[in-house]
């Protein structure tokens, strides 16, 4: 009997995170003073849905290197599906350069190990979507370079096929002009194509920041009467209130104050815990069920609160029990 096909679908990059030594330039440092740690927001997010028992499946591009080796062995042990994964033989697996302060607060800078051609996530070619998957997970970092043509056509593919696009917005100034900021603002020209792509979401997860750049608004209510097709909306706000508006559902929840020892991934956790639950209840996004959809909620933040606690952003993500049962010590009183 042919295996059953991947129920969501991450498209986009699966890099590594190279973490310099405190006050240390990651750029310059040695090897051994240095923390690499595999990752990409959608390859989290595909990781983190089969860890939770969700069939999940991750399109995009590696180089034919160590670091696209480990990738590809991780998604394998994580049993993600990888039919659609390519390989390049010119280019690199992206390597993020991310400075620690002395405190451990991160920021990102430049890429390593560029020949030249750019990196493989960026050569992405379109590709034929696997039959009968409920959602396209997709963030904004493809339309940053070549592989935008490809992001385009598997959306086109995904709405042929019924198959509901989620777009988490993942703004990271340096994909799109590697001298930016790290913490630049889009220009209006970066603003114009992601929003073309979120009027085609049916799900838009963004952070508070990303929601008044784009929307001049973080309420969520604002964000999709802003789109035409009035999509579901989840704003996150780190450490503040989380606000959501899936359908006739709008509400505010606190975010669960766990020790934090490394918050990278949290918010791709946070993403496969909504898109585990609405697989499994797709009426939650028109939000007739407010209790169901505040149950939601709770469990997406229980994954990134957990993710929190470890880490890196795909080692520590937790399984679908270990959300349970952080849940039910908690399930007396507002999140704490």
């Amino acid at each position: 009997m042919a295996a059953s096909p991947p129920l969501v679908l991450c498209l986009g990059e699966a890099l590594v995170d190279r973490l310099g030594p405190l006050g240390g330039d990651p750029a310059s440092a040695p090897a051994g003073d240095c923390d690499d740690r595999l990752g990409g927001a959608p390859a989290n997010v595909a990781c983190a849905l089969a860890r939770l028992g969700r069939r999940a499946a991750f399109l995009g591009r590696l180089g034919r290197d160590p670091a696209g080796e480990a990738l590809a062995a991780l998604f394998r042990a994580r049993g993600v599906d990888t039919s659609g994964l390519q390989w390049d033989a010119e280019r690199p697996t992206r390597i993020v350069l991310v400075r620690r302060d002395l405190a451990g607060e991160r920021q990102f800078g430049g890429f390593a190990g560029n020949r030249g051609e750019g990196f493989a996530d960026e050569a992405l070619q379109a590709g034929t979507l696997p039959q009968q998957a409920s959602w396209l997970l997709v963030g904004t970092l493809p339309l940053a370079g070549g592989a935008a043509a490809a992001l385009d056509r598997a959306v086109e593919q995904a709405g042929i096929a019924g198959v509901a696009l989620a777009v988490d917005v993942n703004w990271r100034p340096t994909f799109w002009d590697d001298t930016a900021p790290p913490d630049a603002a889009p220009r209006p020209e970066q603003a114009a194509a992601m929003l073309a792509l979120l009027q085609r979401a049916a799900l838009l997860k963004c952070a508070a920041e990303e929601a008044q750049w784009l929307f001049g608004s973080a309420d969520p209510e604002q964000v999709r009467a802003a789109l035409p097709q009035q999509p579901a909306v989840v704003v996150t706000d780190g450490a503040a209130p989380l606000r959501w508006c899936l359908g006739r559902s709008s509400g505010v929840m606190a975010p669960y104050r766990v020790p934090v020892l490394d918050s990278t991934g949290a918010g791709d956790a946070f993403t496969a815990g909504l898109l585990h639950g609405l697989v499994a209840r797709p009426d939650l996004l028109g939000g007739q069920d407010g209790l169901a959809v505040e149950q939601l909620m709770r469990f997406a933040s229980g994954c990134g609160a957990l993710v929190c606690q470890g880490a890196g952003a795909i080692d520590p993500q937790p399984t679908a029990a270990q959300v349970e049962a952080f849940l039910a010590a908690r399930q007396s009183g507002p999140p704490h």
